[in-house]
């Protein structure tokens, strides 16, 4: 019996939520998972740029930017699957969509420079078609649980201002257990 719980399961901190006594459920969203995909270039083929690009944000994610590795590898992603349930395996046929994107900034990309490489699932708390929402981060004040902090939704915005989360999720636990602890 623990005093304070965080739930920062990630793409289970709603089915774990669901599961506390006393957690009144219209506290607890519905997990949506977003499958993003990755390509990179194949090992011929170098890019014409040297820094991150950020295209134009598009429903439920960034948009299909470049990013560089440590070892200058440039690879593209993520694109937005709406799944079920998390998978982890890469679809080849996402290629093209992927081309589309990436010549809107790099016309010159050859045809077969990209290759499949990677995929992640992030955690929503809203579906397809919904207008996105950031993370949710919930205390006792917020569901009148004592000792109880969830997160939910924590994906890339969330990544980037874990500093900031831990500074919250830190206040929250000092301002329930008070001074003398």
């Amino acid at each position: 019996m623990a005093r304070t719980v965080v739930n920062a399961a990630g793409l289970s901190a709603p089915a774990v939520a669901a599961r506390i006594k006393g957690l009144p459920r219209e506290h607890v969203p519905t997990a949506y998972f977003a499958k993003g995909h990755y390509f990179r270039l194949s090992g011929g083929v170098r890019a014409p740029f040297r820094h991150l690009i950020y295209p134009i944000p598009e429903q439920a994610g960034l948009g299909i930017h470049a990013t560089i590795d440590l070892g200058g590898q440039v690879r593209f992603g993520p694109d937005v699957e709406w799944v079920e349930r998390p998978t982890y395996e890469v679809d080849p046929s996402r290629a093209e969509k992927f081309y589309d994107s990436i010549r809107r900034y790099w016309p010159g990309l050859p045809d077969g420079a990209l290759q499949p490489d990677y995929a992640g699932v992030r955690p929503k708390i809203v579906g397809p078609g919904q207008p996105a929402a950031d993370f949710v981060i919930e205390g006792p004040r917020q569901h009148g649980c004592p000792g109880l902090i969830n997160l939910f939704g924590i994906e890339s915005p969330g990544l980037t201002a874990a500093l900031a989360i831990r500074d919250t999720v830190a206040a929250m636990v000092q301002d329930e257990s008070g001074p003398e602890r």
